[in-house]
């Protein structure tokens, strides 16, 4: 029986080849005017960006043990790809159309961050939500920090807009697990890997990822070291108590369209903590910095910022298809974006099967570019050389730019 492989799941693949992995792609392509050779090396093609794809969904976790508990996760997917040994593993015609999967090694190319700022779609601005950071243990807010889930949502949400190379959509008042524990394990199937409402939020946004995350800890190492009492306050004053507070986040960023992840990890620190002096008893506000325990934890954000930057930095520019009127293609992405007339993007097909209707649609390459000649600030339109009946591209399609 053959095997279809989806793109955006692959994330267990490579677990057991130490510079590489083997993956399998497929492709699809038209036979026209019964050239087999010509449509068999357009399916190989589109079989090639399968393989991209599936490998950008790779996954690279380290995890941190303390006393047997797990104290650190860092969760990473590789966008960049190096293709090996490609061959055409297996041929199907059905009809005018053809389908081929391809079976190459995959590993990544070059292994800088900075090594995909040629690519095209290193210079565009992909949309991007970003949800509430709740707090596991909301007990542990008070002097000021009840609302540092919120707080942090929002300082992030700026901090990505000051960067000016994401399009930043704030959705801070959205919780996205109902089981803030379990976070971002709760799903709606744990074979597919998709979180319940992922793609239904990306959606209603127009949103390509989305950025969520939770407080993990945010409590005080000796919550007596605050007593009101004369001897508490001789401890304090001659440093007998610890006085520090901790403070723990765990980043995720989900793919839009299938709801898998993109980047995980944990981000943490620790310091001195005085709830009634510079600012401090209020989560980012004014002053925050000023106290040690803020600018710690000014810190962590930064570093969460550019986490976020460098997780999609490489990642395919996507935009939905809003509208196919014969060759003429509507996108829902325009200027904001960064796109301009006579771009080219790829069409893909999003295609869903009766037997799992509620997994991941799988993306075919129509082998077909669409060039566009009128762009707004949120849509843009162009031509294509094909009827969209003749390829079957209709609304909530892909165009894609690598």
């Amino acid at each position: 029986m053959m095997r279809w492989l989806f793109p955006f799941l692959m994330l267990s693949l490579c677990a057991g080849i130490a510079d590489g992995a083997v993956l399998e792609g497929v492709g699809h392509a038209s036979i026209r005017d019964q050239n087999l050779d010509q449509a068999r090396a357009e399916a190989r093609q589109a079989a090639m960006r399968d393989l991209a794809l599936q490998y950008q969904a790779r996954v690279s976790t380290r995890d941190t043990m303390e006393n047997g508990e797990l104290v650190g996760s860092h969760t990473e997917l590789s966008a960049l790809a190096q293709v090996r040994n490609a061959t055409i593993v297996d041929e199907y015609q059905s009809g005018n159309l053809l389908r081929v999967i391809v079976r190459a090694e995959m590993s990544d190319a070059g292994g800088e961050a900075g090594s995909c700022q040629s690519a095209e779609a290193s210079t565009l601005r992909k949309r991007v939500a970003v949800t509430a950071f709740p707090a596991i243990r909301p007990e542990q807010g008070g002097d000021g920090l009840d609302e540092a889930g919120l707080q942090l949502s929002q300082a992030l949400v700026a901090r990505l807009q000051q960067q000016e190379r994401l399009q930043v959509l704030g959705a801070t008042s959205l919780q996205l697990f109902s089981n803030l524990s379990d976070a971002p394990t709760s799903r709606k199937n744990s074979a597919t890997n998709q979180l319940t409402n992922v793609v239904q939020l990306a959606r209603e946004l127009g949103a390509q990822f989305v950025v969520s995350g939770v407080i993990r800890d945010i409590g005080l190492a000796d919550p007596g070291a605050w007593g009101s009492s004369i001897l508490d306050r001789m401890q304090r004053g001659i440093g007998l108590t610890d006085t520090s507070r901790r403070f723990e986040a765990e980043l995720m960023v989900f793919d839009g369209f299938s709801g898998s992840p993109v980047f995980r990890q944990r981000f943490e620190t620790s310091a001195d903590w005085r709830p009634d002096g510079s600012g401090s008893g209020s989560f980012a506000g004014a002053g925050f910095g000023d106290s040690e325990w803020g600018s710690a934890v000014e810190g962590v954000m930064a570093d969460m910022t550019a986490a976020v930057t460098r997780a999609l930095a490489c990642q395919p520019f996507m935009a939905r298809i809003t509208r196919v009127d014969g060759q003429r293609v509507t996108l829902a992405s325009g200027a904001t974006a960064g796109l301009r007339p006579g771009d080219e993007l790829h069409l893909y097909r999003s295609q869903r099967y009766f037997d799992s209707l509620d997994g991941t649609p799988e993306l075919s390459d129509t082998g077909v570019t669409l060039t566009l000649d009128n762009v707004h600030p949120d849509f843009s339109n162009g031509q294509m050389p094909e009827e969209g009946g003749l390829i079957n591209v209709q609304r909530d399609d892909l165009a894609i730019i690598w």
